[in-house]
């Protein structure tokens, strides 16, 4: 759209043809709609950053479980080849036997702690639906594994 402009030499002014009510002058016509995060938390409602803090919280707590479970496992199945290098007996055999086995156990049983962690997290945030699917699938494997027991 052009339009035109008068400059005075004089006063270093412009002129517009265009009223100045309908085109407002500011100093900062162009502002970016998020500088920095610091200062996109302060546009959002308390509420809402609450509910940013719970999910980065759900989602460190997950994690630990995730790597947790894996570190002590791998921790488990470790000691036991160290302990493939003791002089056989009963009672070594006995305790390699039981660290693979928990340590396979505990591999199994890590994600199940992630579901029922995320499945909390979601109920904790509102979201039902998921955390009606969480709690559905933690009765399949509940369920799967009484079957499984009894078989």
């Amino acid at each position: 759209m052009a339009e035109h402009m008068e400059v005075s030499k004089a006063a270093g002014q412009v002129a517009s043809s265009v009223p100045t009510e309908e085109v407002p002058v500011q100093a900062n016509m162009v502002e970016p709609e998020v500088a920095s995060g610091a200062r996109a938390r302060e546009a959002l409602p308390q509420r809402a950053a609450t509910r940013v803090g719970r999910a980065v919280a759900g989602e460190r707590w997950i994690a630990r479980i995730l790597r947790g479970g894996a570190l002590i496992s791998g921790a488990m199945f470790l000691g036991s080849l160290v302990m493939e290098a003791l002089p056989q007996s009963e009672v070594v055999q006995v305790a390699i036997d039981t660290l693979r086995k928990g340590a396979a156990s505990l591999l199994l049983v890590t994600p199940v702690g992630r579901l029922v962690m995320a499945g909390t997290m979601l109920g904790l945030r509102g979201e039902w639906r998921y955390m009606l699917c969480a709690a559905g699938v933690l009765g399949l494997l509940a369920l799967a594994v009484g079957a499984g027991i009894s078989a």
